[in-house]
């Protein structure tokens, strides 16, 4: 397993280049103490290193890259002046890209893995139609400069736009386009990519799109195809077909329900299985195990029709000692909207009390919506979504099945999402009787360059735990978002936020910062109620606005040996009309623009600063 460290915004270079000092006379309380004062913290290195996921692929950014013909370089510059609409720089990893325009350009990246490679995945955007819905375009790959394969690129689940008042993906009806990116896995042709090598992305003669912009390719050596266990059933047995000719609703449903009444688990082998059946409830899992082969090898494809029935459900349920493990969950969705023409559902959909998701990679669906009591998601990808990519929640029910009750999210990688990367949401309902979720552990997991929204949210709860996280490259809104959600969400009773590496934010959604702290509104349900934050040993780097922002109303945070490094803006800024307090010690602001201040607090006579 490689420990996957993610480069610096726009490479280490432009992360560090041009480093300013903080003026003497910005630090304030609790701001860059002497080494004899500061309270014992966690080293840098091995914040850095403990944080995000562990993954069996390691990512190569295209920016770090050997250019080749007229290839360049688009980045967001740190410091500048920050985005106030989407754009392929602000959605790409590091805020940086690679762009091949014309024929024979060309970049060349270096398989440092020490391991073969007998998969890529090749994170890139090409043009939408001019009438919208997207193309269907290859890019050349070589190896070792030798030519290898064609890589099949489509913009089909891309290119969104944002407000347009016909659908999501008519680029002529007023909306902003967003959503460039998509990723595209393939295996390697011919012999694995030796350790040492080079891979070569060139656009040649034959691959036909406008421009390429490369964001970046994971390399991974997969292994072969797990086996079938012992005392489990095949769907294939049941008529299920892995070879994607015809539905296999009905032939997998029918061999879960015939292992939950034996007692035996589920098998799902090696191949392509279509899932476009009509019928009016969706695949549920609950009280058994199914396997697949791996999450390279067995696919659940779903092919939504253009216009479902309003009751038709896509998603999968997962229930009471439910296990789902070492599968690929697919869709032809191209736009947001639960089982509407958009054709996205959730992923999976947990209730009840000790499910276990394991090794799960989701592609193209809606948010993993999980709810329940003593639930488990691990080493689990979720990428190009239509929603969050992990969201605990308590379904926005009083139901005793959805509680959100000590739920744990960990080792999981996200990237793409089309709304927070990782979410914890505590619903009241509109009459205020669903439960306060509690015990919710979101640990060592990644996040990069959600499409929508943050990296992750925590929205209301108690016992909340956010630890040992990496977030980089948040387009729209905040590497970290820790209050409430909407008028009817619960308080933030009780939030610890410790060792996490959160890079960027503070994008073109409205005024967004790095890192925001907030309360409910004066339009909720709990309009007085105190967000009670810890935050310690995190280091929050290259926001394109503050560092970290505390917003209205009502306040309690306390932060121990934090880093805020090279912020566009003030480090730490505390916004007008805030009421609360503030313990702040052994924090450090670095690296400030000429102007700005480590630390500005705007309501000094109502939010106290002690430290």
């Amino acid at each position: 397993m490689y420990r996957r460290l993610m480069s610096g915004l726009c490479g280490v270079a432009l992360l560090t280049a041009g480093a300013l000092a903080a003026r003497p006379g910005d630090a304030g309380a609790g701001i860059a103490p002497t080494a004899a004062s500061r309270p014992a913290a966690a080293s840098e290195a091995r914040i850095t290193a403990a944080a995000g996921a562990s993954t069996p692929f390691v990512t190569v950014e295209a920016e770090t890259g050997k250019l080749g013909g007229g290839a360049r370089v688009r980045a967001l510059v740190p410091g500048a002046t920050a985005p106030t609409k989407p754009s392929l720089e602000g959605e790409a990893s590091g805020y940086s890209l690679v762009e091949l325009k014309s024929t024979g350009d060309a970049v060349t990246l270096p398989n440092n893995t020490g391991k073969n490679a007998n998969t890529l995945v090749v994170r890139a955007s090409i043009p939408d139609s001019a009438t919208g819905g997207g193309i269907n375009a290859t890019l050349d790959l070589y190896v070792d400069g030798v030519y290898r394969q064609a890589v099949a690129l489509s913009s089909q689940q891309a290119w969104n736009y944002r407000g347009a008042t016909t659908n999501p993906d008519d680029p002529h009806a007023g909306g902003v386009a967003y959503r460039f990116y998509n990723e595209f896995p393939l295996w390697v042709t011919g012999a694995p990519i030796a350790p040492g090598s080079t891979v070569e992305l060139r656009k040649d003669a034959a691959n036909t799109a406008a421009v390429y912009d490369i964001d970046s390719v994971d390399l991974e050596n997969v292994g072969p195809a797990l086996t079938q266990p012992a005392d489990s059933i095949s769907v294939v047995s049941n008529g299920a077909d892995p070879g994607f000719r015809k539905d296999s609703t009905a032939a997998i449903q029918n061999t879960v329900n015939a292992a939950r009444s034996q007692g035996k688990s589920v098998w799902i082998p090696p191949g392509k299985y279509l899932t476009n059946s009509l019928a009016p409830t969706p695949l549920d899992f609950t009280g058994v195990t199914v396997r697949g082969a791996g999450m390279w090898y067995t696919t659940l494809y779903r092919k939504v029709p253009a216009n479902p029935s309003d009751t038709w459900r896509s998603q999968i349920l997962l229930g009471t000692r439910s296990t789902l493990s070492d599968i690929q969950i697919d869709t032809n969705a191209v736009w947001r909207g639960i089982h509407g023409t958009g054709r996205s559902d959730y992923g999976v959909n947990t209730s009840g009390t000790g499910w276990v998701v394991d090794r799960m990679w989701t592609r193209h669906t809606d948010a993993n919506w999980l709810s329940g009591t003593d639930g488990l998601v691990e080493n689990s990808r979720t990428a190009d979504s239509y929603g969050d990519g992990f969201n605990v929640n308590n379904g926005n029910t009083p139901n005793p099945d959805k509680l959100g009750l000590d739920i744990t999210v960990r080792n999981n990688f996200a990237r793409n999402t089309g709304d927070d990367s990782f979410a914890t949401y505590s619903d009241a309902g509109a009459d205020g009787t669903n439960g306060q979720v509690s015990g919710t552990k979101i640990l060592n997991n990644t996040a990069v360059a959600p499409w929508w929204a943050n990296g992750i949210r925590v929205a209301g709860g108690k016992n909340i735990e956010v630890k040992d996280n990496l977030v980089n490259s948040v387009s729209s809104d905040s590497a970290m978002d820790v209050g409430v959600f909407g008028d009817t969400g619960r308080p933030l009773e009780s939030a610890t936020i410790t060792g996490n590496v959160l890079r960027g934010g503070g994008g073109w959604n409205g005024t967004k910062q790095g890192v925001r702290i907030s309360s409910p509104s004066t339009t909720s349900q709990f309009p007085t109620a105190y967000s009670n934050v810890t935050m310690s040993d995190n280091i929050l780097t290259g926001a394109l606005r503050a560092g970290l922002f505390i917003d209205r109303a009502y306040v309690n945070v306390t932060l121990t040996n934090n880093t805020i490094d090279r912020p566009a803006e003030q480090g730490l800024w505390v916004n007008s009309g805030v009421t609360g307090t503030g313990k702040f010690t052994g924090n450090t602001v670095r690296n400030l623009f000429p102007g700005q201040v480590a630390q500005q607090n705007d309501s000094p006579s109502t939010f106290k600063i002690t430290g």
